[in-house]
This record gives structure tokens, sequence and C-alpha cells, in this order.
């Protein structure tokens, strides 16, 4: 197995990296403690995973110093092992902390002589003086100035995986019911030729051979494909780097019938080739389940 440990001090980006290791297709399981490692990971592999990425921090207590021991013993059973510490400045740390108003996670186990709870400052202090045993352990990242972007390519390339595939969301829509609210970028169609006007195509739908062969005769029809293609092709990459799994490319007409229809098959036609596509007709949908 592929086994992927993510450690290090609280608010440093243990969450960022678990996360991205999840869309890349790992297992992941946050705070393990470390007396069931060995045991959920050869459990994982009896049920076949091949990628697991597992969070140990401080709240393990003590134990958290046997993390050395347990990555030694998962290689010595064949599984491949890679650690990552992660660390920052306790001035970074205090003040993502302020941002996100939660409580350090060693507070409430630390106590003042009068009872209360501990500061920030005095959790962050005590978590260091607990995880510093492990900073040398496997490969250690300061986040301290790092954009999260920046991080999760850093663990990409320090685990050895690729992306996982955007999945490219091409759905048709008919403006009469509204723009959908999980668009991510909508292109108006309403200005192309509408077969509706045609008789014996205003029954049929942008699916249908003669529907088809109307629109791909007219001129027009293959430049607005062509643009939104050019647009796609320009700024994918883009969205790429954000870490995006998925993008909507909502395409409208008037009745969602015909022309969005068309040029939502066109395009998702061309982009497969590039990336996971998925098509949604929402209008086509809406017509097939009033009729049932």
């Amino acid at each position: 197995m592929h086994v992927v440990l993510v450690t290090g001090i609280s608010g440093s980006g243990k969450s960022i990296a678990i996360n991205v290791l999840e869309d890349d297709g790992f297992f992941c399981i946050d705070n393990l403690p470390m007396r069931f490692l060995h045991e959920v990971i050869t459990s994982l592999r009896e049920a076949g995973h091949g990628k697991v990425a597992v969070s140990v921090d401080a709240r393990s207590g003590d134990s958290v110093g046997e993390l050395r021991e347990v990555a030694s013993g998962l290689g010595r059973f064949g599984h491949d092992v890679k650690v990552i510490f992660l660390n920052a400045r306790t001035d970074t740390l205090v003040q993502r902390y302020s941002e996100t108003r939660r409580r350090h996670p060693m507070s409430l186990r630390l106590r003042t002589g009068d009872g209360a709870a501990a500061t920030l400052v005095e959790s962050i202090e005590r978590e260091r003086e607990l995880m510093a045993p492990l900073e040398d352990i496997g490969v250690s990242i300061d986040t301290s100035d790092l954009h999260p972007n920046l991080l999760r390519s850093w663990v990409r390339d320090v685990v050895g995986t690729e992306r996982a595939p955007l999945t490219l969301l091409f759905e048709s829509f008919a403006y009469k019911h509204g723009v959908p609210l999980d668009a991510d970028l909508v292109f108006d169609v309403r200005c192309l030729p509408n077969p509706y006007y045609t008789a014996e195509l205003r029954p049929l739908t942008g699916l249908d051979d003669p529907v088809i062969t109307y629109l791909q005769a007219i001129p027009s029809v293959e430049r607005m494909i062509d643009h939104i293609a050019s647009f796609l092709h320009t700024w994918l990459p883009h969205y790429i780097l954000e870490n995006r799994s998925y993008l909507t490319v909502a395409l409208g007409c008037t009745g969602g019938q015909h022309r969005s229809v068309y040029c939502v098959e066109e395009l998702a036609r061309r982009f497969r080739r590039i990336e996971h596509v998925l098509v949604r007709h929402r209008a086509l949908a809406q017509r097939q389940s009033a009729h049932n």
C-alpha cells in the first residue's frame, strides 16, 4: 500500500494536505490514535485500498512519539510509507486561529494552576514540545508564508501523485426558467437561429438528427461553439491551478430544447479527449419527469 502520514503543528495546514490527497484518490483518516494505525492499515489493505493517508497530531497524546516506530514497522511489512511534517511560525498560527476563531485542540487538555484553559500561545508551545521529536521523521514543510495552492502542489510533489482529472460538467438550460445556481460559467446562445420556428423541428430536441443537421449548416452556430471552446481551452488551466475538482459550464437558450442542447453536446464531444466530462440537460430532464 501507498501510506502517507501527515503530522505536525495544528493550524499549519494538515487539513489542506489531507483534502488534496483525498481528491487524488487516497482513503483519508483524520486524527487517528496511534495505537490503531497498524490495525487500520491492515484492514484497509484487506478491503482492497491501495492508497491511504492518515493525519496524526498531538491529540494522540504522548503516544504521538510512537509514529517513528510505527512508520518503520509499516515499511517492514512492505508498505510504501511517506511522512509529511507541517510547521509554521507562532505568529502565523495565532493569526490563523484568530481568523477562524477556532479553539486550539490542546487548550482544553492543558490547565493553569487555577484550572483555567491554557492560552493559545501556551497551547501552541506545548504542542511544539510534544511534536519536536518528529520534525526530522520525514519531509518538513514550513507553511508560514505559503499560499494554500502552493502547499497542495508541494504535497503532491512529495507524495508523487498527479491531480485527479477535473470534472467538466456541461449543462443546457432554459432562460425562461432562470439561470441555474450551480453554474460557474454561463453562455447565452439565444442569438443563434432557433429551430423552434421550423414546424417540423419544433417537437424535436437538439439530440435529434434533423435538428443537428439544421444547426450544423449554420456558420454562426459553429463560430459560437468555437469561441466558447477557445475560451475554455484558454482558462481551464487557471481553474485547474486553483485546485478545482468541478467546473460547471451552462449554456442557455429560450426553452432549453434545441440550441443549448446541441451546443452542449458538441462541446462535450470536444472536451472528452482531455477531461472527465458530464452532460446534463435541465429542460429536457424536466419534460421527461413531467411525462413520467
